[in-house]
């Protein structure tokens, strides 16, 4: 491997005389199939070299700990041959970089400061809601994060959930309160660790008379507006991503899904190759909370996105996903980069909303939809709603309807 990457033969006898060789070049065999070019390549060597010397490699597993202060430890030379220290940019890349080859080689231990305790309940707790309620993974995700965040905060750190005390709670939810969340973010907090405490005390971890304990601001259904950009400035954001650039072709075709289709960032990010049936026209999509997949004829402007995005823009590779990052190393997007490719877009143009996401242009579609004279069931069959009141939270954002009742004349009436 070292003989593609280097020509010097001096070099790559140096390579090869450093510490761990094979496991350096297993390592680099795979950035290589996950699309790193040469000169990512021979960087990622030199820093496996630098990682090598500077790391102690007595104990089998290394931690972040370990890492993250042998990347302090090191000494560079300059062009003139001085001896520096690394700069900041340069420890963080040792740091990322170790802690990619060192999991890798599964040789990498989380620090035990931040090691959660009740990280086998957690666990227990995910895979109920994933596979017995049929949560999304995001949700599920959130709510595990949230109990464990409550937990990596209580001091001394309990052992059991039954150490936990309805104070400790109340006290954790006082604090997030003072560092600015808001009430209904407040309000999501308590009921996700309401949730795990609920599933502990029929688990028989704790005492059930804490769930009830458990209490959260007062929030009023329908007391706020959902965010939803006009349809004027979806079409310009769309506009915005016409041009030759890869990032532009890539963004076009999701920008397109989350607004013609009003799917989820998540399932978006979970389509797949096989989801696109070329020869009837059909796009599917898998709903998780519904535990089912649904078909939607493939729209003309959205199936040319994609085609043309597939040609040019996307790499190639084994992933069977479709959107994929465009630099090295090769892999999916993920639900949190379509949100941020969302919101970096709206904001600039000038849209400034604090809730600007990928969801918007969910909320977008439906207010569309509902201009347009569609019925709340349909808009709910499009946005995969279970119940129609899920649906309705969508009709508050329908300002033109709301002025006209409001403009009506009801003098003859009266």
């Amino acid at each position: 491997m070292f003989k593609i990457i280097f020509t010097h033969p001096a070099v790559i006898a140096r390579h090869r005389a450093a510490r761990l060789f094979r496991e350096r070049e297993r390592f680099l065999e795979d950035c290589v199939a996950r699309g790193h070019n040469l000169k990512a390549q021979r960087k990622i060597a030199w820093l496996l070299l630098v990682i090598v010397k500077a790391v102690p490699l007595n104990d089998k597993m290394i931690n972040l700990v370990t890492i993250e202060r042998s990347a302090r430890r090191v000494i560079v030379r300059s062009k003139r041959g001085k001896p520096r220290r690394c700069s900041c940019s340069s420890q963080s890349l040792f740091v990322s970089t170790a802690k990619r080859f060192f999991h890798f080689l599964g040789r990498f231990a989380p620090s035990q400061m931040t090691r959660c305790l009740l990280e086998p309940q957690i666990a227990r707790y995910q895979r109920f809601m994933l596979h017995e309620r049929g949560l999304s993974p995001v949700t599920v995700e959130a709510r595990c994060q949230h109990a464990r965040n409550l937990v990596l905060a209580l001091q001394p750190p309990p052992r059991s959930m039954n150490a936990i005390t309805a104070g400790q709670i109340d006290k954790y939810l006082i604090g997030q309160s003072r560092n600015g969340w808001s009430r209904r973010s407040l309000a999501i907090l308590a009921s996700s660790i309401r949730c795990f405490f609920r599933f502990g005390a029929a688990q028989h971890w704790c005492d059930e008379n804490i769930v009830a304990a458990i209490d959260s601001p007062r929030m009023y259904m329908h007391e706020t507006i959902p965010f939803a950009p006009g349809w004027d400035t979806v079409q310009q954001l769309i506009k915005n991503t016409a041009g030759d650039d890869p990032v532009h072709i890539r963004d076009s075709a999701v920008l397109l899904l989350l607004a013609v289709y009003g799917w989820r960032r998540g399932e978006v990010a979970a389509l797949r190759l096989d989801d696109i049936d070329w020869s009837a026209m059909r796009i599917q999509v898998y709903r998780s909370k519904q535990r089912r997949v649904q078909q939607f004829p493939l729209v003309r402007p959205v199936g040319d996105a994609i085609i043309r995005y597939l040609r040019e823009a996307r790499p190639r590779c084994s992933q069977r996903e479709i959107f994929l990052a465009i630099k090295p190393p090769v892999r999916p997007l993920s639900a949190s980069s379509i949100t941020a490719i969302v919101r970096w877009r709206l904001r600039a143009l000038g849209v400034n909303s604090p809730r600007v996401g990928a969801h918007a242009l969910r909320h977008a579609c439906a207010r569309h939809l509902l201009t347009r004279g569609f019925s709340i069931k349909a808009i709910g069959d499009q946005l995969g709603h279970r119940r129609a009141s899920s649906t309705l939270h969508y009709a508050k954002i329908d300002l033109d309807g709301l002025r006209q009742v409001a403009e009506l004349n009801l003098g003859s009436l009266l």
